[in-house]
């Protein structure tokens, strides 16, 4: 029994002897953890370079783009071509992806040779093998007679603009073709298949062998956003935000980008990393100086690495009592299928011994120790590095999420990661140790580069096919220039008929004079209270106007809420409540027996006979009270005020925000002579001569018009430019077939239009998994704000998301574009109507004029016009187009509606003052 411990004591004693000796003659090799942070640190700064236009023409990474935009969503369906190139053997495969209610992929595959005088041939001769190999696979099959999409996985660094076009920079691993290098692969094979002529093959991606690991894992594990190889070569890929690959055209989404990280290090950066064996390896090889990391870590050079230690330690007399062989030095006759052999847990040793003696050595026991430890160091340092690269692509994955902590899978495949009996242990482990705020599964790929090409074909076939499901719904919303002018042209049509007494019963643009007759000059001055009612919100203000050389406004004012019950509740009520918030206000203000002039902002459409009078012609904006519609306003508001019986004040004129808007820019700039409100609401008013206002006597001088465009196409001359959404809108409102035009371009419906287009998508399995979720059934849950945020150009993808999932849409990232390319779309639209509809005004005011050529301001107002990103741009640019003849520009306004109400009220005090006088 003491013999027995006596043995396994010296066993123990000479194997710890015996790796003491390695560790020391192999330290360098042995990377601390520190070594590896500062590597991962030094591979984020290489990505960086990589992906920036200016850095990456001399970055090592070379971070490709590949053009595959998206990770499988499970919808994919059909059966694909792939064909796999880049390893030892070239497969050629049959994919038959299927959907119905379960993934499933069934494949058929079959393997070719890559004979020597192929992958060291000419160009030509490779892609007719490869060629002829698919035809004889497909005749095999009896596929012949079938149009299929093919997928191509071409394991090497490519440059890519598309996803069918790939132009070849450099050959790794043992391939070396002549005439290929800076050639497009896509296009050579295409040549190639073109001599087939009895098959039909459609070749729609191009794919790199880790694109492919990644994509199939994909397709189980849909958070998987990483691909690594470690096989006969190394490389991996990851989803970056598009925002920052300067390399692409465009912002939107995400995109895989293929690191190349084979050649980190290429520039001299692990140069302190490398050891004399290393570079020994880079000399001897077919591309010296390039993929020096991929030679450090991969399956083709890591038996290579161990016969160099072991054949110098033999010479130095530290192993095999300083005997050679020819085999040992024999560069191939180590491979890494030995290292793994002689790392096995169990066996390790004994294969150890079997190897070292069929390369005709006598190795002892102690040998055998001594070699399987350098086994363990040279295939420990290559998972490590690895580790390091990855953790760095890790952490860049969280930091563009902004996440805290970071769930997500990587796909791995490759013979060095699958066949090394220890290499995915360490790997993993070393990986959690650098990021320890991502949680992190490792899935293996199965035939990842075969199913995957065949994974990339299929999800851009499904990309193809939504894109062209969803181009149709949206080229609905695309306004041409013919239907613009015609937009226009009708628009003039529907002025006239307003302004005419005999058209002006049934005319849908109403054309309400407001009898403000005049714009502010400067003298206005005074003390003047305004009322301001349009939306969900009521406000009182105090408004102070000084004339002369220091002319300003100042103003004071309270908000008060309007509830649904009020806005929908009796007229009655509606107007007591309206006096209450009056009373707080002068309370508050310490003015309540002041009796002032006061000015009316009702933003709803309004009949006048005079300025101080206002018969209500109909609700908008969600007002329903009862007993309104036929009465005058500023009648109702005094008989409520009698009720109260606490204070008098001297209604001096009713007011519409629009032309609130044009006075308060008017005040600033005397060209301004139109008003536009695009916000809850859209209308524009204007200065029309009086000459041509039929319903109104006198010919002298001019009228401002509150043209209430919102009803313009209410009688259906603009029926064929409305969608089927907008129908439903319409239908789904509080006014059914009123203010259409109102409906297509303002802030109230914009929202509800993209719920009702974002329903059909889902309805069409072309958003959210096709599932409606109960909140996307709710009514009036997009709201137009929602449109302003997803379409600003500084909000990136993953903002939307949350957009989206605060309102209760669970989203992939595809889904986020497709909602913003949506948003854009019915934003635009509505930009442009309004923008059609504003050159027809400027125009009347030009031909009013007889002038070649107009100078006009428009004062805008609304928080459409205001807040959306874009809307602002695309309504000046149509007005633009349309009409050329008039430079028109475009004034914000500051508070039309109150400030603009005094302003009003102070003309028409001046105005009555002057006739007075007279």
């Amino acid at each position: 029994m003491f013999a027995v411990h006596l043995v396994a004591f010296y066993f123990t004693k000479l194997k710890e002897d015996q790796v003491k000796k390695v560790d020391r003659y192999l330290y360098h090799m042995r990377l601390s953890d520190e070594t590896l942070r500062d590597i991962k640190a030094r591979f984020q700064a290489e990505m960086v370079k990589g992906l920036g236009r200016v850095t990456n023409p001399t970055a090592a990474v070379k971070m490709l783009p590949t053009f595959v935009r998206s990770i499988p969503d499970g919808s994919e369906k059909g059966d694909f071509l792939a064909l796999d190139l880049g390893g030892s053997k070239f497969r050629v495969l049959k994919v038959k992806v299927s959907e119905n209610g379960k993934q499933q992929v069934q494949m058929e595959s079959q393997f070719y040779p890559t004979p020597k005088e192929i992958i060291h041939g000419s160009g030509t001769d490779l892609f007719q093998y490869v060629g002829d190999c698919l035809a004889d696979f497909m005749e095999t099959k009896n596929i012949k007679h079938k149009k299929l999409p093919l997928g191509f996985t071409f394991s090497f660094p490519c440059k890519q603009t598309k996803l069918a076009e790939g132009v070849l920079i450099s050959w790794t691993k043992h391939f070396k073709v002549r005439g290929v290098q800076q050639t497009d692969v896509v296009k050579s094979l295409r040549k190639a298949l073109e001599k087939h002529q009895d098959i039909d093959v459609d070749v729609l991606a191009l794919v790199n062998d880790t694109v492919g690991t990644m994509m199939t894992c994909g397709y189980d594990d849909q958070r998987c956003e990483v691909g690594v190889i470690i096989g006969t070569g190394t490389n991996a890929c990851y989803m970056e935000d598009m925002s920052n690959i300067d390399l692409v055209e465009g912002d939107e989404g995400r995109m895989c980008i293929n690191t190349e990280w084979g050649a980190f290090g290429d520039d001299g950066s692990l140069d302190d990393i490398r050891t004399d064996f290393d570079k020994e390896i880079d000399l001897g090889s077919i591309n010296p100086g390039k993929q020096l990391f991929e030679k450090m870590i991969s399956g083709l050079y890591l038996g290579e690495i161990v016969r160099l230690i072991l054949l110098k330690m033999a010479r130095e007399g530290l192993i095999f009592g300083g005997k050679l062989s020819t085999a040992l030095c024999t560069k191939g006759k180590i491979e890494t299928k030995h290292v793994a052999a002689m790392e096995k847990y169990k066996e390790g040793l004994s294969n150890t011994k079997e190897i070292l003696m069929e390369l005709g050595l006598t190795p002892s026991e102690d040998d055998c120790i001594a070699v399987q430890h350098v086994c363990t160091i040279v295939s420990f340092r290559s998972a490590n590095l690895c580790a390091a690269a990855l953790a760095a692509i890790l952490t860049r994955l969280r930091e563009n999420k902004k996440l805290i902590r970071l769930r997500t899978t990587v796909g791995m495949d490759g013979t060095l990661y699958k066949t090394h009996p220890q290499y995915a242990k360490r790997l993993h482990k070393v990986v959690r140790r650098l990021v320890p705020t991502c949680d992190v599964r490792f899935l293996l790929s199965e035939s990842g580069s075969g199913k995957g090409a065949a994974m990339v074909t299929a999800v851009a076939y499904r990309l193809l096919s939504q894109r062209k499901q969803i181009g149709e719904v949206l080229a609905h919303f695309k306004l041409s220039k013919e239907n613009l002018v015609d937009v226009k042209n009708k628009m003039s049509a529907e002025l006239e008929y307003g302004l005419k007494k005999e058209t002006q019963p049934t005319a849908s643009v109403k054309m309400l004079p407001t009898f403000v007759r005049g714009m502010p000059d400067g003298t206005e001055k005074g003390k003047f209270l305004a009322l301001d009612l349009g939306g969900t919100n009521f406000r009182v203000l105090l408004v102070k106007i000084r004339s002369g050389r220091s002319k300003s406004v100042r103003m004071y004012n309270k908000i008060f809420a309007i509830p649904v019950e009020i806005m929908q509740g009796t007229g009655e009520e509606l107007f007591d409540h309206i006096v209450q918030c009056i009373a707080d206000f002068l309370e508050y203000m310490g003015i309540k027996g002041a009796q002032l002039p006061l000015g009316f902002t009702f933003s709803f459409p309004c009949k006048q006979a005079s300025i101080d009078k206002g018969t209500l012609v109909g609700w908008t904006k969600g007002f329903k009270a009862t007993d309104c519609e036929g009465e005058d306003v500023v009648d109702m508001l005094r008989e409520a005020i009698k009720r109260r019986n606490e204070f008098d004040l001297d209604i001096v004129a009713v007011v519409n925000d629009t032309v609130g808007t044009m006075m308060t820019c008017g005040y600033e700039d005397p060209h301004c002579e139109i008003g536009l409100i695009a916000g809850t609401g859209s209308n524009v008013c204007y200065m029309e001569d009086m000459k041509n206002i039929e319903i109104v006597e006198g010919e002298e001088g001019k009228m401002c018009i509150n043209t209430e465009w919102g009803g313009f196409g209410d009688n259906g001359c603009m029926d064929d430019l409305r969608t089927t959404y907008d129908m439903e809108v319409d239908e789904g409102s509080l006014n059914p077939g009123k203010q259409r035009y109102e409906k297509m371009t303002s802030g109230m419906y914009l929202g509800e239009i993209v719920r009702q287009i974002l329903i059909d998508l889902t309805k069409k399995g072309l958003l959210f998994k096709g599932q409606i979720s109960e909140t996307l059934r709710k009514r009036g849950i997009f709201e137009t704000k929602f449109l302003s945020q997803i379409e600003s150009d500084r909000l990136a993808l993953l903002q939307v998301r949350r957009i989206l999932q605060e309102l209760g849409l669970d989203s992939t990232c595809d889904d986020s574009i497709i909602v913003k390319k949506v948003c854009g779309s019915i934003s635009k639209r509505a930009a442009q109507l309004c923008g059609a509809g504003l050159a027809a005004i400027v125009e009347k005011i030009r031909e009013n004029r007889n002038l070649e050529h107009l100078k006009i301001t428009v004062g805008v107002d609304g928080t459409l016009y205001k807040l959306h990103p874009h809307f602002s741009r695309i309504l000046q640019e149509t007005v633009k187009e349309l009409a050329p003849q008039c430079d028109v520009t475009f004034m914000l306004s500051e508070d039309g509606s109150g400030k603009g109400a005094a302003l009003i009220t102070a003309v028409a005090k001046r105005m009555m003052h002057t006739a007075t006088e007279n």
